[in-house]
């Protein structure tokens, strides 16, 4: 199994943690000691499966809009986006489960034209004020529709680390990586309100694969 990056930091204390308790563990309850190393072993096997990264086939897309992660479609509303659009927007958010792969995707092909990262709260990712007050990241791509299209990481309660690779300038490509989120958390994306939607809430999507909406060229 491939493993992120990302994954080098954590596995390296989850290995540490695993070896010392299991040690102390047999040292001090012997026969027993398994009541306890078995559990470990779930939580330590838990930690490697976060981080896996599947192999997946990555298609040229122009005008479909792709899942950004694998998760659980929550909310598929007209809004406000502030920061970047300064209108109203459709936004499609994800949920991502802790079980969920972490890789976050460009939704769309184009130009990399804004980035920015927000500090803020840990609010639990699905509450709706998440999206404006948790630490968050912002990219926008300028589409190979002529469309700008905004998309948002968001940190969740248990989510403490957000990484994004993209800069200012970038080509994106629909599928393809550009950040990942540690331990559950929420994916927004931000579209024109002429784009066609094809999820719907409750859908469970794959990040790079499914289509989630399409926009008019």
């Amino acid at each position: 199994m491939k493993l992120h990056r990302e994954s080098k930091g954590t596995i390296t204390v989850a290995s540490l943690l695993f070896i010392i308790l299991s040690a102390l563990a047999i040292y001090f309850l012997e026969m027993w000691s398994l009541v306890i190393i078995l559990p470990l072993l779930v939580v330590y096997s838990l930690v490697f499966w976060f981080f896996r990264v599947p192999n997946r086939d990555i298609l040229e897309h122009r005008e479909n809009v792709i899942a950004p992660v694998d998760g659980k479609v929550v909310m598929i509303k007209e809004v406000e986006e502030d920061e970047f659009i300064k209108g109203k927007a459709i936004q499609v958010s994800i949920f991502m489960s802790p079980l969920n792969v972490h890789i976050c995707r460009y939704p769309v092909s184009g130009k990399v034209i804004y980035k920015k990262y927000h500090p803020g709260k840990y609010l639990v990712a699905w509450h709706e004020k998440s999206s404006t007050e948790n630490e968050r990241t912002t990219v926008a791509v300028e589409s190979l529709t002529n469309h700008k299209v905004v998309f948002r990481q968001i940190a969740g309660y248990v989510a403490r680390r957000i990484v994004f690779y993209c800069n200012e300038g970038d080509e994106a490509k629909a599928g393809h990586e550009f950040g990942f989120i540690k331990f559950g958390s929420r994916m927004d994306v931000f579209l024109p309100l002429d784009t066609e939607i094809i999820c719907k809430i409750g859908d469970i999507t794959k990040g790079g694969l499914d289509v989630i909406a399409k926009m008019k060229d």
